[in-house]
């Protein structure tokens, strides 16, 4: 007990129901910039990085259930910034490019690794980390 659950993860649970109230309820009824263009960006990391670490686990290329650590995160925010915002707008001529989608994706990166960091600290307060 006291390991990352994954999907479980209250940070990515809350995330993606943020996530299904803008996409349902907020954006279809105002019509703002922040709404419509870069709260989903925010979520990005909290809402997806769990289930792409659960599958790596599954696959056995992440070895335990630690808590994301920095380098994990910046590693997938570098990685799903390239591709979101260089390699498919690229490769799908109607897509677009767009950098501020790169700094929502970083705060939202930088308030998971806050929100992880802590819960990693309250696990080894409960059962002694190595």
């Amino acid at each position: 007990m006291g390991g990352f659950r994954y999907w479980m993860d209250p940070a990515c649970l809350l995330c993606c129901v943020a996530y299904a109230v803008n996409r349902f309820v907020i954006k279809p009824h105002t019509h703002t910039l922040f709404f419509d263009g870069y709260f989903n960006d925010l979520l990005l990391i909290p809402c997806a990085l769990p289930i792409v670490l659960l599958l790596q686990r599954w696959f056995g290329l992440r070895l335990d259930n630690a808590f994301p650590g920095a380098r994990e995160i910046l590693w997938h925010l570098v990685l799903w910034s390239v591709l979101f915002e260089w390699a498919g707008p690229w490769l799908m001529p109607r897509a677009v490019g767009d950098p501020v989608d790169v700094l929502a994706y970083a705060l939202g990166a930088a308030m998971a690794w806050a929100w992880w960091a802590r819960a990693a600290d309250r696990a080894c307060v409960k059962s002694p980390c190595a």
